[in-house]
């Protein structure tokens, strides 16, 4: 019934912002502006978590032929790439030089282990360059510049200085970092270099949506929107909407 990208920036103490969503099946920049999301300037990638696990079980087969699918399923996967996948500041050239890689070997259970080496910077990669995954939308930081842009340049400056990253997504290490250069390279490639993005990258990102669902929640003004039991027992789901109607 609310906006994701304004609880996320409600899970900062924020109103006004861009939110960078970066979730399990979809990425959002969404800028926010006096608590109203900007709807015609919201822009949305289909390459989110979902996706990178299935690319990081296609990386390891590929690595690994004889790997026996049956060991790879999703949970374990997911698992995987939760714990030891990271983002490069510095795709191709990590990817040209062997030395850069960071080879570990992990359990994935069932008396199996798997190997990884490039594969652990390949995976997120697609957030970054979903072409790599044959999509033809330039990736999450283009999308947050192009949001920023499709606002009133009154207002650029302001929602740029409060850019929230929220969703599981965007742990991964180097993702902050990466965001956040390829952002300002955005700026700076297209005059608009006095425009400093702002990032605000909470440790409990990935679960901001809902932090900040609780905090406007329990806000004085938000009372008249609670529903008790009772009343629910009474008209049924349809109250749900008349009240946020």
């Amino acid at each position: 019934m609310a906006s994701t990208a304004l609880l996320a920036l409600c899970s900062t103490g924020a109103f006004s912002g861009l939110a960078v969503e970066a979730g399990a099946g979809v990425c959002h920049a969404t800028p926010i502006y006096a608590g109203h999301s900007w709807h015609k300037a919201t822009f949305r990638l289909e390459v989110a978590g979902t996706t990178l696990s299935r690319y990081l079980r296609d990386l390891l087969v590929a690595a690994d032929p004889d790997l026996p699918l049956q060991n790879l399923p999703r949970k374990a996967i997911t698992r995987l790439k939760k714990r030891c996948c990271y983002v490069s500041l510095d795709f191709e050239g990590d990817l040209r030089n062997p030395v850069r890689h960071q080879p570990a070997r992990f359990s994935v259970g069932n008396g199996c282990s798997v190997c990884l080496s490039s594969e652990r910077f390949r995976c997120p990669e697609p957030i970054f360059q979903p072409g790599l995954l044959g999509h033809a939308e330039p990736g999450l930081p283009t999308l947050a510049f192009w949001a920023l842009q499709r606002v009133p340049e009154t207002l650029r400056r302001r929602l740029a200085d409060t850019v929230v990253l929220a969703g599981g997504s965007t742990l991964f290490p180097g993702f902050t970092e990466r965001l956040e250069l390829e952002l300002e390279a955005q700026c700076q490639q297209h005059g608009n270099g006095a425009l400093q993005p702002r990032l605000v990258a909470k440790p409990g990102r990935g679960t901001a949506v809902w932090t900040g669902g609780s905090m406007m929640a329990s806000l004085y003004n938000f009372q008249c929107h609670w529903m008790t039991r009772a009343m629910y027992q009474e008209c049924g789901s349809r109250l749900v909407h008349q009240v946020f109607n």
